[in-house]
C-alpha cells in the first residue's frame, strides 16, 4: 500500500514536509500544495520555487501539484520541474475554493468539459513530464461524474487521484465511495483514493469494499494524528513525547522560515492537532489566544502538561 500526503495549502509546505519525515518516517509521495505556473520563459520564484526547490526536498519522493487551465504555462511549467529533476507533475482539478472555481480552475474547471478535454489534449501531447490529475467527481451533482470519467479514461494518465465528493460538497457530507469503485473498474491508468481516512477503522473499511485499493493520499487525518501513516502501516499511535518533539521541531522550522509568524502558521496546524487530545476543546482554547511568541510557547507547554492523548485520534473527535 502506498500512502502519500495530501496538497493543502499554507500547512503541507516543505517545512512540514521535512520536519513530519524527520518525526515519523518519511511517507511513499508527498504532492505540493498547488503552484501557479511561472509565465512562459520564466522560473518559480518565492515561495513557489521553496516549495519545489530539490534542496528543500531532499531524500523525499515530492510531485508538484499545477493549479491552471492555461495549457501553455501548464507546459511549461513541466519543462522547468523536469530541469529541476522532477519525474511528474500534478494537475489541480479539485480545490473547492469559491475563487478558485470562479476563476475556471481546480474544480471549477469540470464545468467545462469541453475546454477540459482540449486543455488534456494538448498537455498530454506536450507535457515534458507524466501527468496525474487530482478530481472531484462534479461540481453540483455527482451524476456529473459519468461524462468526467468518460473524459479522463481517453487520456494517458499517470494516475487518477479521486475525493469523492462534489465541489459545492467542499469536505462535507460522506464521499460516495461507489463513484471511486467505478473508477477503479474502468480506468485504464492507475487510481488513488483521497477522503476521510482518519483511523484505521477507515482504512479496514475502504479495503473491505475496494481490496484493489493500492494508493490512499492522507491529508486532514495526517494532521490530526501524524503518525496516522505509521498506525495504518500497523505500527503504534504517537507518544505525547513524539507529538511534542514534532511540534517543537515544527516550530522551530517555522520560526526560522517566517520570523514572528511561525505563531499563526503553527495554529493552523493546532485546528487538526487539537484531535490529538482528549479533549480538543481545552487545547483549542488554550492555544487560540496566544498572539506572541511567548504567550505560544506557555500555552503548548500547558496543554502537554495537563491534556492527555486521545485514545483513537481522528479529525472530527469521532
Amino acid at each position: 500500500m502506498l500512502f502519500s500526503l495530501a496538497p493543502m495549502e499554507g500547512i503541507t509546505g516543505s517545512v512540514f514536509r521535512r520536519v513530519h519525515a524527520e518525526c515519523f518516517g518519511a511517507l511513499d509521495r508527498y504532492y505540493t500544495p498547488f503552484l501557479a505556473p511561472p509565465q512562459v520563459s520564466s522560473s518559480f520564484g518565492g515561495k513557489a520555487y521553496k516549495e519545489v526547490d530539490p534542496e528543500r526536498n531532499q531524500g523525499l519522493d515530492v510531485v508538484p501539484q499545477l493549479l491552471t487551465n492555461d495549457a501553455d504555462k501548464f507546459v511549461w511549467a513541466t519543462q522547468v520541474l523536469a530541469d529541476m529533476g522532477y519525474a511528474e507533475v500534478n494537475l489541480n482539478l479539485g480545490c473547492p475554493s469559491g475563487t478558485v472555481v470562479a476563476k475556471g480552475r481546480g474544480a471549477g474547471f469540470l464545468r467545462n468539459l469541453g475546454e477540459l478535454e482540449g486543455f488534456l489534449q494538448e498537455v498530454c501531447d506536450r507535457s515534458r513530464l507524466p501527468i496525474s490529475v487530482k478530481t472531484r467527481v462534479g461540481v453540483l451533482e455527482d451524476t456529473e461524474y459519468e461524462k468526467i470519467l468518460e473524459l479522463y479514461c481517453r487520456f494517458p494518465l499517470q494516475e487518477l487521484i479521486v475525493h469523492p465528493r462534489v465541489q459545492k460538497d467542499r469536505y462535507q457530507g460522506v464521499p460516495r465511495l461507489e463513484l471511486y469503485g467505478e473508477t477503479l473498474r474502468r480506468a485504464p491508468f492507475p487510481v488513488a483514493y483521497n477522503g476521510d481516512i482518519f483511523g484505521t477503522d477507515d482504512m479496514a473499511a475502504l479495503l473491505e469494499a475496494y481490496p484493489e485499493t493500492r494508493h490512499v493520499m492522507l491529508g486532514r487525518g495526517t494532521l490530526s494524528n501524524p503518525a496516522l501513516a505509521r498506525m495504518l502501516n500497523g505500527g503504534q499511535a504517537a507518544t505525547a513525547a513524539e507529538l511534542k518533539h514534532f511540534h517543537d521541531k515544527l516550530f522551530c522550522a517555522y520560526e526560522e522560515e517566517i520570523g514572528g509568524n511561525a505563531v499563526f502558521r503553527m495554529k493552523e496546524w493546532w485546528f487538526y492537532a487539537k484531535y490529538s487530545f482528549a479533549d480538543p476543546q481545552v487545547v483549542h482554547r488554550a492555544v487560540r489566544k496566544a498572539r506572541k511568541v511567548g504567550e505560544y510557547e506557555e500555552a503548548v507547554e500547558r496543554v502537554f502538561q495537563t491534556q492527555g492523548l486521545s485514545a483513537e485520534p481522528r479529525f472530527g473527535g469521532f
